[in-house]
């Protein structure tokens, strides 16, 4: 094979227009045999099934395994009340709530109850909070609600998530809601694969790249010949084979393992939401897939986002927006005609989810395209490529000239920008207490020439650990890009307004007024080859818990060193995000953070405890993106 063609598996002839779809039936509902047969000839959708509802002071729940059928292959879930979704929750701000979680698995389960404020008794984290649910076991969860907005629930044990045990929380504000609409839905996207997660997992950690149908062909080496010239393309395919990466590795995950799902219905069953012409509509949406990003619009509708992770934001108008396993987003539409299609397609353009906001039940509305397939750019794999490169293993991309390129470093007296070495020291071999802290020694020049306070703005300087310099980790950048106002590849320039991170404003501003008191810095590392997941290339079970001080005021910095985009989520505190000036930008409990972005955001370590901080990919936080927080 041409060294610069990598072509698609022969049974996969187009990933953008072949995926599996499901059936209109699929689900618990096509379990019951000649029943959900009947339906489903009779185009019967599972809409008319609607997800459960719990409310109350007393919540009862059990787990167990269910049969289902979303793709024609009946396989066995894990079910919450005998539903997947498992039922949504309705709770009000500053009620106590007892549930009991009941397991009749034969395996240990949990419930982490995502973006909520609880003690952390409570979280749900098997080895970190509890000690898990034994089979045959009724756990209590008891807190006081106090919050309100869009969150959900989930199991935190193996791959239970994975297999169906999810579902949404909708919590009314204490005084009532000020966001009037006529309608109110839940959207949930998840993603159901027929195969045993672990074996999935198995897979990724022989071949990373297993379930990834888009890579380079032939097809693309030809357009990119016809766009520009034979010697650019051969250029372009020269330099990413060097660096023997893929520039459409986007996810983990495609249509060739997954069928995508929303509110537990598949693209075929088409999920309705009704409405009646004139009225407001609120979209609850909540992505809680194990492993896929998905991009979200309604074709001809716009959407005013009003919630971010459960936090009312000031309201901003938009045609799409993207978000990753963990978070959610509140938006407002008032629709027109008689159906409109609900339309998330995966980052990687593989497949999508669908539904349909309509007048009645039955009506479907055109079904856009999937867009074109986006390589990650070189910004994605070196940051701000002005001032410096990339290192990789042991070749520095530095001072490479890639494709007529220069990417050299830029030095600066005694600092060498492409190296990051300054005045002679390196961080490379900085210890991590020494890195966490080391921003307390750093001086920045105010207005007029006045020193002001050290950490008024995040730090700008890269440290690497000397743990990066290991297995774990095939690359590192040192010169990370700190935008906010990307959308992401795939979603740039698409003449679409797509919402970022920068456009969000949370209201009221911080929960917490004072400047941060230290600052920390972790690194989000990987090894493709390996399919190793890691900070500062240590996998958890080689951590060591990071420790906050109980009331402090801190920064964490988290520097993407990789080519994926990661959702991190800290359990138990909020985390505030700021720009690279460290202007207080949005209140969040889950932050994308792009290849080669360095992104900043305080915590006000009020929460006693043990947490969890992990990337909420499943396969990464089980390759070993997670690590412990401790505050005390």
């Amino acid at each position: 094979m041409n060294k610069f063609f990598l072509e698609y598996p022969k049974s996969i002839s187009s990933p953008r227009r072949r995926f599996v779809q499901g059936l209109v039936a699929g689900g618990v509902a096509a379990a019951w045999g000649p029943l959900a047969q009947a339906a489903s000839m009779a185009s019967e959708t599972r809409s008319r099934l609607p997800v459960p509802v719990l409310s109350g002071n007393d919540i009862q729940m059990v787990i167990e395994e269910k049969a289902v059928n979303f793709t024609g292959n009946g396989r066995v879930a894990t079910a919450i009340n005998g539903s997947i979704p498992a039922p949504t929750l309705r709770l009000k701000e500053g009620q106590d709530v007892i549930i009991r979680v009941t397991n009749k698995l034969s395996v240990p389960t949990s419930i982490h109850w995502h973006g909520f404020v609880v003690p952390y008794q409570m979280d749900g984290v098997p080895g970190i909070s509890y000690k898990g649910i034994a089979p045959g076991e009724t756990f209590v969860y008891r807190f006081k609600v106090q919050q309100s907005g869009t969150y959900w629930y989930h199991s935190h044990s193996g791959f239970q998530e994975q297999t169906g045990m999810y579902g949404a929380v909708v919590i009314e504000p204490k005084h009532g809601d000020p966001i009037r609409t006529d309608r109110d839905y839940v959207v949930q996207l998840s993603d159901w694969t027929d195969e045993d997660p672990e074996r999935v997992f198995e897979k990724l950690k022989i071949q990373s790249d297993y379930y990834n149908i888009i890579k380079p062909t032939a097809g693309s080496f030809v357009d990119d010949v016809e766009h520009s010239s034979l010697s650019s393309a051969v250029k372009k395919r020269e330099m990413w084979n060097q660096m023997r990466m893929n520039p459409t590795d986007l996810a983990d995950m495609s249509s060739m393992g997954y069928t995508f799902l929303m509110n537990g219905t598949t693209p075929a069953g088409n999920w309705t939401g009704l409405f009646k012409p004139g009225e407001r509509v609120r979209l609850r949406f909540i992505n809680g897939a194990s492993n896929t990003f998905y991009d979200v619009r309604i074709p001809g509708l716009k959407m005013t986002v009003v919630q971010s992770d459960g936090t009312p934001v000031e309201p901003v108008s938009v045609d799409e927006f993207r978000f990753g396993p963990g978070e959610t987003y509140d938006v407002l539409v008032q629709p027109r005609d008689e159906a409109h299609t609900i339309f998330a397609q995966t980052m990687d353009r593989t497949g999508y989810a669908k539904g349909t906001l309509a007048v009645r039940e039955g009506l479907s509305a055109e079904v856009p395209p999937l867009d074109a397939v986006q390589w990650l750019s070189m910004s994605d794999m070196m940051g701000n490529m002005s001032m410096g490169g990339m290192s990789m293993g042991g070749m520095s991309m530095g001072g490479m000239s890639m494709g007529g390129m220069s990417m050299g470093g830029m030095s600066m007296g005694g600092m060498s920008m492409g190296g990051m070495s300054m005045g002679g020291m390196s961080h490379g071999d900085m210890p991590m207490d020494m890195k966490m802290d080391m921003q307390k020694h750093d001086m920045h020049m105010g207005h007029g020439g006045a020193m002001s306070n050290p950490l008024a703005k995040p730090s700008e300087a890269v440290h690497h650990a000397s743990t990066e310099y290991g297995p774990s980790t095939d690359m590192r950048v040192n010169t990370p890009r700190t935008n906010l106002d990307d959308p992401g590849v795939g979603l740039r320039k698409n003449g679409r307004k797509v919402l970022t991170l920068a456009d969000l404003s949370t209201i009221g501003g911080p929960l917490d007024k004072r400047l941060p008191s230290r600052e920390i810095e972790l690194h989000l590392t990987g090894n493709m080859e390996r399919y190793t997941w890691s900070f500062d290339g240590l996998e958890f079970s080689k951590s060591t818990p990071v420790h906050f001080r109980h009331g402090e005021r801190l920064r964490v910095i988290l520097q993407n060193d990789t080519m994926m985009t990661h959702p991190m989520h800290m359990h138990g505190m909020w985390s505030e995000l700021e720009t690279d000036q460290g202007e207080f930008q949005v209140r969040r409990h889950t932050i994308p953070v792009q290849p080669a972005q360095r992104v900043s955001y305080l915590v006000t370590a009020d929460a006693l405890g043990r947490w969890a901080w992990h990337c909420h990919l499943a396969f990464h936080m089980h390759a070993g993106m997670f690590r412990e927080i401790v505050v005390s």
